[in-house]
């Protein structure tokens, strides 16, 4: 089991369920079909667990640039994580998916970006637990109970970066970007989501899926050293295709012991909405 402050077993998470100082959050997602992690809770999901979408409450509208995932308006986000009885700084928050810590690692950041420490995820998530032979409901509540909890964000705004930063930093010496996007996404070979294919010229790449194992279990410390391009001085900014998967990288980061990397939230769905299209005038945008 890999020890950390961030991550948590399915035992650990089994003998808090009834604490009233965690509070479970599922954040199971797909690309593919926004509503199908929404229906997987309404039909199983760990008891008590509440449920946050990342386009609906992990994530702002889109625009023309900004990205397929813009930050989310965070005195929203205060307010739902209040209703569902988080308390700023005290209450300890655990999230989970089912997609290798893709989705709740996004919660994870948020949580610690908006100054809120007290948060961790379930290592092996959806899957552990059922594997666990630990309970699951299909009661469902619409909304979920709701209970008073107490969140005035202190937001952490140096923790990401937005496309002008990236383009005045990510030349500098001591700079190092981190591309976290799968390796053929990476190389430009395959392309399944944004417009073109590609990676910010200069950047590095490090798959997030590298963190933890097929089953989604996060890899010892030691295998977290993984960072050769990474020095204790270098600043590093992450990114991925629009500023989800990326938060695995940056928990593997933490677990490193590399703190105050950045997240360009935007990522390549932000960087590649800037370039003209092969195929259109260069009068297009």
């Amino acid at each position: 089991m890999m020890n950390s402050p961030f991550v948590v077993s399915a035992e650990y998470l089994k003998e808090h369920l009834d604490d009233p100082q965690v509070v479970i959050v599922d954040c199971r997602f797909a690309l593919s079909d926004p509503n199908a992690g929404y229906q997987q809770y309404r039909v199983s999901h760990i008891p008590g667990a509440h449920y946050l979408d990342l386009n609906k409450d992990l994530s702002a509208p889109v625009g023309r640039h900004g990205g397929r995932h813009p930050l989310p308006d965070t005195d929203s986000l205060a307010q739902k994580l209040a209703a569902i009885g988080v308390t700023f700084q005290e209450t300890r928050v655990v999230a989970y998916d089912d997609s290798r810590l893709g989705f709740a690692a996004r919660l994870w950041w948020l949580l610690r970006y908006m100054g809120h420490d007290q948060v961790a995820l379930l290592n092996g998530g959806w899957a552990a637990w059922q594997a666990a032979g630990y309970p699951v409901t299909d009661v469902f509540v619409l909304p979920p109970t709701p209970q008073s909890g107490t969140f005035v964000p202190q937001l952490r705004s140096d923790w990401w970066v937005d496309i002008d930063t990236l383009k005045q930093r990510k030349d500098v010496a001591g700079v190092v970007v981190v591309d976290s996007r799968e390796s053929d996404r990476y190389l430009g070979k395959r392309e399944p989501i944004d417009p073109l294919a590609g990676h910010i010229p200069g950047a590095v790449n490090y798959p997030w899926q590298e963190v933890t194992d097929a089953q989604g279990y996060v890899h010892p410390i030691a295998q977290q050293q993984r960072w050769v391009d990474v020095t204790e001085e270098a600043e590093v900014i992450v990114y991925c295709g629009s500023g989800v998967t990326a938060c695995v990288n940056l928990l593997s980061l933490e677990v490193a012991g590399i703190h105050s990397a950045k997240l360009y939230v935007g990522g390549w769905s932000d960087w590649c909405s800037y370039l003209t299209p092969p195929d259109r005038s260069q009068s297009g945008d």
